[in-house]
Protein backbone atom coordinates (compact mmCIF):
# COMPACT_ATOMS: atom_id res chain seq x y z
CA UNK A 1 0.00 0.00 0.00
CA UNK A 2 2.59 2.34 1.49
CA UNK A 3 4.24 2.09 -2.83
CA UNK A 4 1.33 2.08 -4.59
CA UNK A 5 0.68 5.49 -2.12
CA UNK A 6 4.11 7.37 -3.09
CA UNK A 7 3.58 7.35 -6.73
CA UNK A 8 0.00 8.78 -6.04
CA UNK A 9 -2.08 5.43 -6.40
CA UNK A 10 -5.15 4.98 -4.47
CA UNK A 11 -5.89 1.77 -3.35
CA UNK A 12 -9.61 0.89 -4.32
CA UNK A 13 -12.12 -1.12 -2.16
CA UNK A 14 -10.74 -4.24 -4.21
CA UNK A 15 -7.00 -3.97 -3.42
CA UNK A 16 -8.44 -3.28 0.07
CA UNK A 17 -10.61 -6.54 0.42
CA UNK A 18 -7.78 -8.54 -1.26
CA UNK A 19 -5.27 -7.79 1.13
CA UNK A 20 -7.95 -8.14 4.02
CA UNK A 21 -8.70 -11.70 2.77
CA UNK A 22 -4.32 -12.67 2.39
CA UNK A 23 -3.97 -11.47 5.88
CA UNK A 24 -6.83 -13.50 7.34
CA UNK A 25 -5.81 -16.81 5.41
CA UNK A 26 -2.57 -16.46 6.35
CA UNK A 27 -3.60 -16.18 9.94
CA UNK A 28 -2.34 -12.79 10.23
CA UNK A 29 -5.96 -11.73 11.82
CA UNK A 30 -4.38 -8.44 13.77
CA UNK A 31 -2.81 -7.26 10.59
CA UNK A 32 -6.41 -7.91 8.99
CA UNK A 33 -7.93 -5.84 11.78
CA UNK A 34 -5.44 -3.16 11.82
CA UNK A 35 -5.76 -2.82 8.34
CA UNK A 36 -9.73 -3.05 8.22
CA UNK A 37 -9.31 -0.13 11.05
CA UNK A 38 -7.18 1.91 8.81
CA UNK A 39 -10.07 1.68 6.15
CA UNK A 40 -12.95 3.17 8.68
CA UNK A 41 -10.63 5.72 9.47
CA UNK A 42 -9.45 6.54 5.66
CA UNK A 43 -13.50 6.56 5.33
CA UNK A 44 -12.82 4.12 2.40
CA UNK A 45 -16.36 3.34 1.56
CA UNK A 46 -16.83 -0.09 2.37
CA UNK A 47 -18.78 -3.10 1.01
CA UNK A 48 -21.07 -6.06 2.65
CA UNK A 49 -17.87 -8.01 0.71
CA UNK A 50 -15.52 -6.14 3.25
CA UNK A 51 -17.43 -7.30 6.33
CA UNK A 52 -18.20 -10.72 5.33
CA UNK A 53 -14.44 -11.27 5.11
CA UNK A 54 -13.19 -9.74 8.68
CA UNK A 55 -16.06 -11.28 10.17
CA UNK A 56 -15.18 -15.06 8.82
CA UNK A 57 -11.55 -14.18 9.43
CA UNK A 58 -12.12 -13.01 13.30
CA UNK A 59 -14.38 -15.97 13.81
CA UNK A 60 -11.86 -18.48 12.42
CA UNK A 61 -9.49 -16.97 14.56
CA UNK A 62 -11.84 -17.74 17.14
CA UNK A 63 -12.03 -13.70 17.75
CA UNK A 64 -15.70 -14.23 18.76
CA UNK A 65 -16.25 -10.90 21.03
CA UNK A 66 -14.35 -8.87 18.47
CA UNK A 67 -16.23 -9.96 15.43
CA UNK A 68 -19.90 -9.45 17.45
CA UNK A 69 -18.92 -6.17 17.78
CA UNK A 70 -18.13 -5.85 13.97
CA UNK A 71 -20.90 -7.15 13.15
CA UNK A 72 -22.60 -4.86 15.32
CA UNK A 73 -20.97 -1.65 13.74
CA UNK A 74 -21.90 -3.03 10.20
CA UNK A 75 -25.46 -2.99 11.50
CA UNK A 76 -25.63 0.77 12.93
CA UNK A 77 -23.42 1.65 9.66
CA UNK A 78 -26.76 1.23 8.06
CA UNK A 79 -25.43 -1.23 5.73
CA UNK A 80 -27.64 -3.55 4.03
CA UNK A 81 -26.72 -6.96 5.87
CA UNK A 82 -27.12 -9.37 3.08
CA UNK A 83 -28.02 -13.03 3.59
CA UNK A 84 -23.82 -14.18 2.97
CA UNK A 85 -23.19 -11.98 5.71
CA UNK A 86 -26.02 -13.39 8.40
CA UNK A 87 -24.31 -16.96 6.97
CA UNK A 88 -20.93 -16.12 7.87
CA UNK A 89 -22.06 -14.80 11.58
CA UNK A 90 -24.91 -18.13 12.64
CA UNK A 91 -22.11 -20.38 11.13
CA UNK A 92 -19.19 -18.43 13.16
CA UNK A 93 -21.52 -18.50 16.35
CA UNK A 94 -22.33 -22.51 16.14
CA UNK A 95 -18.50 -23.18 15.27
CA UNK A 96 -17.30 -21.14 18.57
CA UNK A 97 -19.23 -22.42 20.82
CA UNK A 98 -22.18 -19.71 21.35
CA UNK A 99 -25.49 -21.66 19.49
CA UNK A 100 -27.63 -19.43 21.68
CA UNK A 101 -26.81 -16.61 20.67
CA UNK A 102 -27.15 -18.05 16.71
CA UNK A 103 -30.42 -19.58 17.63
CA UNK A 104 -31.86 -16.40 18.87
CA UNK A 105 -29.89 -14.69 16.09
CA UNK A 106 -32.01 -17.03 13.71
CA UNK A 107 -35.41 -16.89 15.87
CA UNK A 108 -34.91 -12.80 15.34
CA UNK A 109 -34.45 -12.84 11.26
CA UNK A 110 -37.26 -15.90 11.49
CA UNK A 111 -39.35 -12.59 12.55
CA UNK A 112 -38.42 -10.39 10.00
CA UNK A 113 -38.99 -12.63 7.47
CA UNK A 114 -35.24 -12.59 6.27
CA UNK A 115 -35.23 -15.08 3.21
CA UNK A 116 -32.91 -17.82 3.81
CA UNK A 117 -31.40 -20.12 1.03
CA UNK A 118 -30.13 -23.50 1.90
CA UNK A 119 -26.78 -22.50 1.79
CA UNK A 120 -27.26 -20.46 5.03
CA UNK A 121 -29.32 -23.95 6.60
CA UNK A 122 -26.24 -26.31 4.97
CA UNK A 123 -23.82 -24.21 7.45
CA UNK A 124 -25.40 -23.57 10.56
CA UNK A 125 -26.45 -27.42 10.43
CA UNK A 126 -22.75 -28.21 9.69
CA UNK A 127 -21.72 -26.40 12.79
CA UNK A 128 -23.97 -27.11 15.33
CA UNK A 129 -23.23 -31.06 14.29
CA UNK A 130 -19.31 -29.68 15.04
CA UNK A 131 -20.19 -28.22 18.18
CA UNK A 132 -22.26 -30.93 19.67
CA UNK A 133 -25.69 -29.40 19.38
CA UNK A 134 -27.24 -32.26 17.95
CA UNK A 135 -31.04 -32.01 18.21
CA UNK A 136 -30.47 -28.25 17.15
CA UNK A 137 -29.23 -29.52 14.28
CA UNK A 138 -31.93 -31.76 14.08
CA UNK A 139 -34.71 -29.31 14.09
CA UNK A 140 -33.23 -27.17 11.79
CA UNK A 141 -33.03 -29.37 9.31
CA UNK A 142 -36.64 -30.70 10.27
CA UNK A 143 -37.88 -26.68 9.68
CA UNK A 144 -36.22 -26.35 6.05
CA UNK A 145 -39.55 -27.02 3.88
CA UNK A 146 -41.33 -24.57 6.40
CA UNK A 147 -39.38 -21.88 4.32
CA UNK A 148 -39.93 -23.53 1.62
CA UNK A 149 -36.13 -24.52 0.70
CA UNK A 150 -35.35 -28.02 -0.23
CA UNK A 151 -32.21 -29.82 1.04
CA UNK A 152 -29.33 -30.52 -1.16
CA UNK A 153 -27.28 -32.79 -1.71
CA UNK A 154 -24.86 -31.55 0.19
CA UNK A 155 -28.03 -30.88 2.95
CA UNK A 156 -28.39 -34.43 3.41
CA UNK A 157 -24.19 -35.26 3.30
CA UNK A 158 -24.13 -33.54 6.18
CA UNK A 159 -27.04 -34.69 7.99
CA UNK A 160 -26.21 -38.89 7.14
CA UNK A 161 -22.82 -38.64 7.69
CA UNK A 162 -22.97 -37.03 11.45
CA UNK A 163 -26.29 -39.46 11.48
CA UNK A 164 -23.55 -42.14 11.28
CA UNK A 165 -20.89 -40.57 13.34
CA UNK A 166 -23.16 -41.05 16.05
CA UNK A 167 -24.19 -43.99 15.38
CA UNK A 168 -27.93 -43.57 14.99
CA UNK A 169 -27.62 -45.72 11.93
CA UNK A 170 -31.39 -46.31 11.21
CA UNK A 171 -32.06 -42.80 10.86
CA UNK A 172 -29.22 -42.35 8.84
CA UNK A 173 -30.78 -45.43 6.31
CA UNK A 174 -34.29 -43.76 6.57
CA UNK A 175 -32.87 -40.02 5.62
CA UNK A 176 -30.66 -41.38 2.97
CA UNK A 177 -34.28 -43.47 1.64
CA UNK A 178 -36.11 -40.40 1.82
CA UNK A 179 -33.23 -38.24 -0.60
CA UNK A 180 -33.40 -41.41 -2.85
CA UNK A 181 -37.47 -40.34 -2.87
CA UNK A 182 -37.14 -36.65 -3.25
CA UNK A 183 -35.19 -34.88 -6.76
CA UNK A 184 -31.92 -34.94 -4.95
CA UNK A 185 -30.09 -37.87 -6.43
CA UNK A 186 -26.95 -39.73 -4.14
CA UNK A 187 -23.65 -39.25 -6.31
CA UNK A 188 -20.32 -40.85 -5.76
CA UNK A 189 -19.20 -38.96 -2.99
CA UNK A 190 -21.68 -39.35 -0.78
CA UNK A 191 -21.67 -43.04 -1.64
CA UNK A 192 -18.45 -43.69 -1.02
CA UNK A 193 -17.97 -41.31 2.75
CA UNK A 194 -20.85 -43.24 3.62
CA UNK A 195 -19.70 -46.83 3.09
CA UNK A 196 -16.58 -46.05 4.64
CA UNK A 197 -17.66 -44.77 7.60
CA UNK A 198 -20.00 -47.96 8.00
CA UNK A 199 -17.32 -49.97 7.54
CA UNK A 200 -14.87 -47.68 10.10
CA UNK A 201 -17.74 -48.11 12.70
CA UNK A 202 -17.66 -52.07 11.70
CA UNK A 203 -21.25 -52.23 10.22
CA UNK A 204 -19.66 -54.44 7.30
CA UNK A 205 -23.65 -55.54 6.50
CA UNK A 206 -24.85 -51.52 6.05
CA UNK A 207 -21.65 -50.98 3.76
CA UNK A 208 -22.44 -53.78 1.84
CA UNK A 209 -25.67 -52.50 1.42
CA UNK A 210 -24.38 -49.39 -0.12
CA UNK A 211 -21.84 -51.16 -2.16
CA UNK A 212 -25.08 -53.15 -3.78
CA UNK A 213 -26.18 -49.29 -4.29
CA UNK A 214 -22.98 -48.33 -6.26
CA UNK A 215 -23.48 -51.32 -8.39
CA UNK A 216 -26.53 -50.37 -9.65
CA UNK A 217 -25.62 -46.63 -10.27
CA UNK A 218 -23.08 -48.01 -12.17
CA UNK A 219 -20.75 -45.70 -10.07
CA UNK A 220 -16.78 -46.78 -9.32
CA UNK A 221 -15.70 -47.13 -5.75
CA UNK A 222 -13.18 -44.53 -4.90
CA UNK A 223 -9.33 -45.23 -4.29
CA UNK A 224 -9.66 -44.72 -0.91
CA UNK A 225 -13.03 -46.68 -0.15
CA UNK A 226 -11.20 -49.87 -2.29
CA UNK A 227 -7.84 -49.53 -0.22
CA UNK A 228 -10.00 -49.49 2.88
CA UNK A 229 -11.96 -52.59 1.79
CA UNK A 230 -8.62 -54.47 0.82
CA UNK A 231 -7.19 -53.82 4.01
CA UNK A 232 -10.16 -54.84 6.34
CA UNK A 233 -10.94 -57.63 4.05
CA UNK A 234 -7.37 -59.11 3.29
CA UNK A 235 -6.51 -62.49 5.06
CA UNK A 236 -4.98 -60.83 7.91
CA UNK A 237 -7.71 -58.03 8.15
CA UNK A 238 -9.75 -57.67 11.26
CA UNK A 239 -12.99 -58.07 9.25
CA UNK A 240 -12.32 -61.24 6.61
CA UNK A 241 -14.34 -63.71 8.16
CA UNK A 242 -16.97 -61.63 7.12
CA UNK A 243 -16.47 -60.70 3.84
CA UNK A 244 -19.55 -62.55 2.49
CA UNK A 245 -21.56 -59.50 4.19
CA UNK A 246 -20.30 -58.20 1.04
CA UNK A 247 -21.64 -58.21 -2.60
CA UNK A 248 -20.67 -61.27 -4.55
CA UNK A 249 -18.12 -58.79 -6.72
CA UNK A 250 -16.11 -57.46 -4.07
CA UNK A 251 -15.19 -61.17 -2.24
CA UNK A 252 -12.39 -61.12 -4.44
CA UNK A 253 -10.30 -58.80 -2.73
CA UNK A 254 -9.19 -61.26 0.15
CA UNK A 255 -7.83 -63.46 -2.85
CA UNK A 256 -6.21 -60.60 -4.04
CA UNK A 257 -4.40 -59.28 -0.97
CA UNK A 258 -3.35 -62.54 -0.76
CA UNK A 259 -1.95 -62.16 -3.73
CA UNK A 260 -0.18 -58.94 -4.07
CA UNK A 261 1.22 -60.24 0.05
CA UNK A 262 3.23 -62.54 -1.95
CA UNK A 263 4.85 -60.61 -4.65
Amino acid sequence: LDSMESVGVEPDIYTYNTLVDGYCKHGRIDDALTLFRDMLHKRVTLTSVSYNIILHGLFQARRTIVAKEMFHEMIESGMAVSIHTYATVLGGLCRNNCTDEANMLLEKLFSMNVKFDILTFNIVIRAMFKVGRRQEAKELFAAISTYGLVPTILTYRVMITNLIKEESFEDADNLFSSMEKSSCTPDSRILNEIIRMLLNKGEVAKAGNYLSKIDKKGILPEATTTSLLIYLFSVNGKYREYIKLLPEKYRFLREQAAVDNCI
